[in-house]
């Protein structure tokens, strides 16, 4: 009893002095692939099995007061910052004791000191120590790849892989291809895995690797036989199934090996995924929801079918449904923590969805959560609770919330002058907002953003000729604004101006962004200054269908009017002053039009 005292005292000791040392690469699959291989009781075993050998063949020290106070000065000493002194007493006592763990943490002082060589030697001592202990043989290997030494690399990876147990094996493929990958020399890296791996390729796992090092190295063909036989030995493989994908010829090609496979395979959830990705990638927005809907209910609260759910939602303009999945996604985040997904951009987009239903006091209340202070989540969520104060009617408290706001860089100062420019536009201070930004546009002169609200805020003012010059800034230095082709066009056209060059405007913007509402009001309306009235109706028809905007209705509306469908232009226009009776393109129309309601 009291040797095995003394194991775990000094066990206990080191483990509470001791700084981590830098993780081994993670392997490219993780445990469900050695599951796969080997079952999960046989891998849990194993671990078991291995932790139980390593802390039986630790040698039988007796702590004693000459060790306790070597050890306990040498860590005082490296935590005051010196790190020579504790890294020698650890490399004497290791080899004094025989016991691994003194060399173990020798190497964690040395690495983190940065000292190359006596990281070197330490690990080196403590595999010596250690031989069957599978953490010391990949730090190893990890700094013999560092050194530059391929050829003990390789050798040292073919040790591994001869293991007689299958599952070590595999975990053994996974984690040297990913050892392998942090080479300098890739071309070198993949040459030798392809050399270490070949023996082993009636394994699907093999297989599998070999699929995804061809890949690396732009051998499609290399990449389609391997992956192919992979799932020829294990045709339920998600991994091989996923690698064959990428080196489908199309879209539709993917589309046909994933809906084979689902076919199937109903609960292969990493394929069921890809597919949903690849659905609404190509716009099938309700059919990527059925495979995320599938997804979920194989995994209940699994937070990448709930994110992309709420994503598919927002698409599909479905807002409800949108809110109740990512309020499920932080539910189940709040639930785990530790998980390293950010939820910022989340609540993010749940206090807009709030604020959209004029629910102030929960889009503030999930902007609050929110806590990050580093974060570009958090910045903005600042920028938002601001805009809420002043929507509140508390303008000079939203501006003295934007004045302790610290702006870390360029961009975030332009979008503090956004900010606050449009807190008082909205507030009816035209006048101060079109001078901020007109200032903003000189301490920012390359930032589009912000010459983008100053040409909106110019127009408003009446100040056309500087509203047009700060839109072609905009074209001049991003050339792929569509916002910006859209409004120069706009304004042409609703001022009954250059109508040609307004058309062409707005064309351009449609090409980029050919499923945008607005660029198809756009349209619509300078086809009916040119008086193409059919050609107008469908645009705008086209925009209203995608978004009952009142503009767009009032648009419509008008068009409808000059057709001569008057009943059908006083139902439209009465909707829109339903919704907002103040809204000034509406008041207009009415105006120029004679028209009463």
């Amino acid at each position: 009893m009291k040797n095995a005292f003394v194991i775990v005292t000094l066990s206990g000791l080191l483990s509470a002095c001791a700084v981590a040392p830098p993780p081994a690469p993670a392997p490219l699959v993780q445990a469900e692939t050695v599951a796969d291989a080997a079952g999960p009781e046989l891998a849990a075993e194993q671990a078991a099995r291995q932790a139980a050998d390593e802390l039986a063949s630790l040698p039988k020290n007796e702590l004693t007061r000459e060790l306790l106070y070597s050890l306990m000065q040498a860590e005082l000493e490296f935590r005051s910052g010196a790190w020579q002194g504790p890294y020698d007493t650890l490399m004497r006592l290791a080899t004094q004791t025989r016991d691994p763990r003194l060399a173990r943490r020798a190497a964690e002082m040395a690495r983190t000191a940065r000292q190359e060589s006596q990281t070197f030697a330490a690990v080196r001592l403590w595999r010596q120590l250690a031989p069957a202990s599978d953490e010391a043989a990949g730090f190893y290997l990890a700094l013999v790849l560092q050194s530059g030494d391929p050829a003990e690399a390789e050798a040292l990876i073919r040790e591994r892989l001869a293991r007689p147990d299958p599952a070590a094996r595999v975990l053994a493929m996974y984690e040297s291809s990913q050892y392998l990958a942090r080479m300098g020399d890739k071309a070198a890296a993949a040459a030798m895995l392809e050399r270490l791996l070949t023996p082993y390729q009636s394994s699907w796992e093999a297989r599998v690797l070999l699929a995804q090092n061809a890949l690396a190295r732009n051998d499609a063909a290399g990449a389609l036989v391997h992956a192919q036989a992979a799932l020829a030995i294990k045709p339920d493989s998600e991994l091989a199934a996923l690698v064959l994908a990428q080196v489908a010829p199309d879209p539709d090609a993917v589309a046909a090996l994933f809906t084979r496979f689902l076919a199937s395979y109903p609960q292969a959830g990493e394929v069921r995924a890809a597919y949903g990705r690849l659905l609404v990638s190509r716009k099938q927005y309700a059919e990527g929801r059925k495979e995320f809907a599938t997804l979920l209910a194989q995994k209940p609260d699994n937070p990448g079918a709930l994110y992309a759910l709420g994503y598919v939602s927002t698409q599909l303009n479905d807002a409800t449904g949108a809110e109740q999945y990512f309020t499920r996604f932080i539910e189940a985040f709040e639930k785990n923590p530790t998980d390293e997904r950010e939820p910022g951009r989340v609540l993010l987009i749940l206090a807009q969805l709030a604020e959209a239903r004029q629910d102030l006091p929960a889009a503030r209340q999930w902007l609050e959560k929110i806590t990050d202070s580093q974060s570009d989540a958090w910045f903005s969520a600042q920028l938002k609770l601001a805009q809420l104060t002043a929507r509140e009617g508390n303008v000079v408290g939203a501006r003295a919330m934007l004045a302790v706001v610290k702006a870390s860089e360029p961009a975030q100062q332009a979008q503090l002058i956004q900010a606050e420019a449009g807190i008082l536009r909205d507030a009816g201070q035209a006048g101060a907002a079109y001078a901020m930004l007109a200032e903003g546009i000189v301490a920012h002169p390359l930032n589009p953003d912000l010459h983008y609200d100053f040409a909106l805020m110019a127009e408003k003012m009446g100040q056309l000729d500087r509203m047009e010059a700060s839109l072609r800034t905009v074209i001049e230095q991003a050339p792929d604004n569509h916002h910006a082709y859209n409004a120069l066009g706009y304004s042409l056209a609703d001022r009954n101006e250059r109508l040609p060059e307004a058309l062409a405007l707005i064309a351009k913007a449609l090409q980029m962004a050919p499923g945008d509402p607005f660029i198809m009001d756009s349209m619509g309306w300078v086809y009916y200054r040119m008086g193409k009235l059919n050609e107008a109706e469908a645009h705008l028809r086209r925009a209203y269908a995608l978004r009952s905007d009142v503009d767009i209705a009032v648009h419509l509306g008008e068009v409808l009017w000059q057709k001569g469908q008057k009943a059908d232009a006083q139902k439209l226009l009465r909707e829109a002053r339903a919704r907002d009776p103040r809204n000034d393109t509406l008041r207009s129309t009415l105006a120029r039009l004679q028209l009463s309601l």
